[in-house]
């Protein structure tokens, strides 16, 4: 009865170092976090002065093969990211909200990107890592 009981016992401690295998962490999804480095700087608005952007960007992407994807068509994406930074005007950017509106366009603008090249949006989400307007 003891060998039983201290068998049952090791085979409890020995299941959660089981679960973590590799094979275990390969079966689940995967979430990858791909940088567009190096960071978006530009000018904004328009008007008597200058306004200056620098923005770092994240991608968050389900698989490796997404994300080989995305970095060949990075230089499509950077270009239409610029594009829609140096459209902004103060207001646009001037409270928090304003900037998660501009989140969600940057993103609703790559996945429209992707899926005119790929046929699918392979982009789950888009983060700022940093935002700095002047």
């Amino acid at each position: 009865m003891k060998r039983i009981l201290f068998l049952f016992i090791a085979l409890t401690l020995a299941a959660p170092a089981m679960a973590n295998s590799p094979a275990a962490e390969e079966a689940g999804p995967q979430t990858l976090y791909y940088a567009l480095v190096p960071a978006m700087v530009g000018n904004y608005g328009s008007g008597e002065r200058l306004k200056y952007y620098k923005a770092d960007v994240a991608l968050r992407i389900a698989s490796k093969e997404a994300e080989d994807k995305v970095k060949h068509h990075e230089p499509l994406i950077r270009n239409q990211l610029v594009m829609l930074f140096s459209q902004q005007t103060d207001e646009s950017l001037g409270s928090v909200e304003a900037k998660e509106k501009l989140r969600q366009e940057a993103l609703k603008q790559v996945r429209e990107v992707l899926t005119q090249e790929e046929g699918q949006p392979l982009v789950e989400d888009l983060l700022f890592n940093n935002l700095i307007i002047q």
